[in-house]
């Protein structure tokens, strides 16, 4: 056989390497066979979606959304009603924790979340007044939202959706360089509490609010 016979082989994998991947591959299997025995018990409180890196999602960790959901429970009472713009984490954990005469609903671009049935509402920042299902102007006493990109062209029309939403009071996560331009097109100030992720991130974040908060 010539050199550029040779050459032409397949690169061939390290039989670690083959492992990993399989590993890898069986794990992937799992979690999408949990997930849908989940959906078909109606038990998608126990689901877990993994981040979509593609779609800039990066989880907060379990203490900062218990922190973020017992603020806005907090703020909006009993009754309330409370919008999550691009936040799957913390509707997931006010799921889990606010009463049943509130009312808690989930905008996001991710349609995996449509698992949450009528609490799934579909959103495209490009489209900021474009909704899967009908909402009502000034609808949710409060609007929690944390855009996924930290830049202007994201933060100027999903600030249009919020100042839509909402009744007036307004949460907003997202990086700290973001500051100047949250306080122009929200009047918002950022508060003591930095939320953490799952995952360690480069840029810093911050929690930015329009009301007294308990998180100042």
């Amino acid at each position: 056989m010539s050199d550029c016979e040779a050459d032409d082989d397949p690169p061939q994998l390290s039989a670690a390497t083959l492992a990993a991947l399989q590993e890898f591959y069986a794990e992937q299997a799992d979690r999408r066979q949990q997930l849908q025995d989940a959906i078909q018990r109606h038990d998608v409180g126990k689901v877990v979606l993994e981040e979509d890196w593609n779609l800039s999602q990066f989880w907060y960790s379990d203490d900062t959304a218990t922190v973020l959901a017992e603020e806005v429970l907090d703020v909006v009472g009993p009754r309330g009603s409370i919008a999550c713009l691009s936040c799957p984490t913390l509707y997931k954990k006010l799921r889990q924790v606010k009463p049943d005469t509130g009312r808690a609903v989930l905008l996001e671009f991710d349609q995996r979340f449509d698992i949450y049935g009528e609490d799934f509402v579909f959103y495209d920042f490009n489209n900021p007044l474009e909704f899967s299902q009908l909402l009502q102007e000034k609808s949710f006493d409060i609007v929690v939202a944390d855009p996924p990109y930290l830049s202007e062209d994201c933060l100027t029309p999903v600030a249009e959706t919020i100042r839509f939403l909402t009744t007036g009071k307004i949460m907003l996560c997202t990086g700290a360089k973001m500051e100047d331009l949250a306080w122009t097109l929200l009047g918002v100030k950022p508060c003591s509490f930095k939320p953490q992720h799952t995952r360690n991130l480069g840029n810093k974040f911050s929690c930015y609010v329009n009301y007294n908060s308990g998180l100042s």
